[in-house]
């Protein structure tokens, strides 16, 4: 399990994009060349890498909208990953996302020959790979204000990763934490060792939280599926003494629970059952998959982490809805119906529907009636805020019907290219705590420490919503397809 390379990568709209840092490992590369024999595509200059991402990314040629190599149907591309063509050959399995202006890539070692591809599940390196790029992700995106502060965080970026991922083996993601426990100079780089010293002194805790996001898109047409998904984080903060302390975490299902798939883990996992490496969303699902319990042991390092990440396939979403929007003379008709299902826990700490509306003027006049909850309109008069509460009532079933009449457009209402005509949405925003969608849990139980002492243990979970859409059933709408690394 090691890393070939790690690049981070500026880009801009419009711009070119240029390689703030990158980092190769020779050893690896060594090892990559006896492990893919014929199959062995070398990595190519910074340059030549940046030119091909961009492209293979669709972030170059704005004015070819189609490249048959790159967008044809035989090459949907549901992950992450991707092959850079280059002089040589293909490069794979690059690994690459893009948020708030950078790109994240590593290259990941595949310890075999790479024709034909072996399947992504199969490669250990490609959940090394996604947990250090998640590290470096949250580290550049804290406290970025301005430009001399980025440019002093890519500086600190060698000696962080000489720590984290010595001679391209990640041993920590958290390069935040890694920060506290070592002077990094951007003038001068100092060598640092590979081992870490625990200094924490006090009462021992263990903290071990369990936090499910489900996205939904729902359209309430025959000829257009709904899509939903679950992904869950199993978050960890352990306070013990001592640099050689073990603790197993172990993830368990109720009898009618849903598997947990995809898993990827921190690198601190010292095993995995290999019934938990080969769970995956691709194959289609039947009555042998995996339930668990999916026990995780490990040497915690002495900041917070993500112990692991799963998704899961749960048989329904947990609040079915459809929203029907018309437009009749000048006036907008609205329907929206909300039913809660029942298996699901009725307790939120927040739920609440908000209706946006885009292209348009301000809200001038609004006739409503709400079975359930309470309506408001945004200071900005774009928006209806439905406010549902801390429960459902008992029949799980609401609905809000309307009219709304909208005043001139001006340049301050919010503009949307997608949301034309009577194309629109509502999103639900929601949190359940001490509930998971697919009955996950870790309690006091599921928690062994193997150090000095006798630790606190403490566990929690929660289900929020994330991108949570119900489409207007009478226009046209986006279709999206179910992707690994959403």
């Amino acid at each position: 399990m090691a890393l070939r390379g790690v690049w981070l990568i500026s880009y801009e709209q419009g711009a070119c994009g240029a390689v703030l840092f990158s980092r190769r490992y020779p050893t690896v590369e060594k090892r990559a060349k006896a492990f893919n024999g014929a199959s062995y595509v070398t990595v190519p200059e910074d340059s030549v890498f940046l030119k091909a991402l961009l492209f293979e990314l669709k972030l170059t040629d704005p004015d070819k909208n189609f490249v048959e190599y790159r967008d044809s149907c035989s090459r949907i591309n549901k992950t992450s990953v991707y092959a850079l063509p280059t002089g040589g050959g293909d490069l794979w399995p690059v690994l690459a996302f893009q948020k708030s202006g950078f790109i994240y890539v590593c290259l990941p070692l595949v310890e075999q020959s790479l024709k034909p591809r072996p399947p992504l599940i199969s490669i250990s390196g490609i959940s090394q790979a996604f947990a250090l790029l998640s590290g470096l992700l949250v580290f550049i995106n804290s406290s970025q204000k301005n430009e001399a502060e980025m440019s002093a965080k890519v500086g600190q970026l060698p000696s962080l990763l000489m720590q984290a991922c010595p001679l391209g083996t990640p041993l920590d993601t958290d390069l935040n934490g890694l920060l506290d426990n070592i002077h990094v100079s951007t003038n001068h780089v100092q060598k640092q060792p590979v081992w870490r010293i625990s200094t924490y002194k006090g009462k021992p805790q263990v903290n071990v939280c369990i936090t499910e996001k489900v996205k939904s898109m729902q359209y309430d047409k025959r000829d257009v599926a709904d899509m939903w998904q679950v992904y869950g984080t199993v978050t960890c903060k352990c306070d013990l003494e001592g640099a050689t302390s073990n603790v197993t975490v172990s993830l368990n299902l109720p009898a009618n629970g849903s598997p947990l798939q995809d898993i990827l883990v921190h690198p601190c996992v010292t095993s995995l059952d290999s019934a938990v490496l080969t769970s995956c969303s691709v194959d289609v699902m039947d009555d042998s998959a995996f339930s668990g319990p999916y026990k995780l042991p490990f040497t915690p390092p002495s900041d917070l982490f993500n112990l692991c990440y799963y998704t899961s396939q749960v048989p329904l979403p947990p609040i079915l809805g459809f929203y029907q929007l018309k437009e009749e003379e000048l006036q907008l008709k609205l329907t929206v119906n909300l039913k809660l299902h029942e298996s699901v826990k009725n307790a939120f700490e927040y739920c609440e529907a908000r209706i946006p509306f885009f292209n348009r003027g301000p809200v001038a006049h609004l006739e409503y009636k709400v079975s359930y909850g309470q309506l408001d309109v945004s200071r900005e008069k774009s928006l209806l805020v439905w406010v549902i509460g801390q429960k459902f009532p008992k029949s799980l079933d609401i609905s809000l019907t309307g009219t709304v009449t909208f005043g001139s457009t001006s340049k301050e209402q919010p503009v949307d290219p997608i949301c034309s005509g009577s194309t629109a949405y509502v999103k639900l925003y929601f949190r359940i705590p001490d509930y998971t969608l697919t009955g996950c849990y870790a309690d006091q139980h599921s928690v062994q420490v193997f150090s000095s002492g006798k630790p606190k243990i403490s566990t929690s979970r929660e289900l929020i919503s994330s991108d949570y859409y119900i489409w207007n059933s009478k226009a046209p709408a986006p279709v999206v397809y179910r992707t690994l690394f959403f």
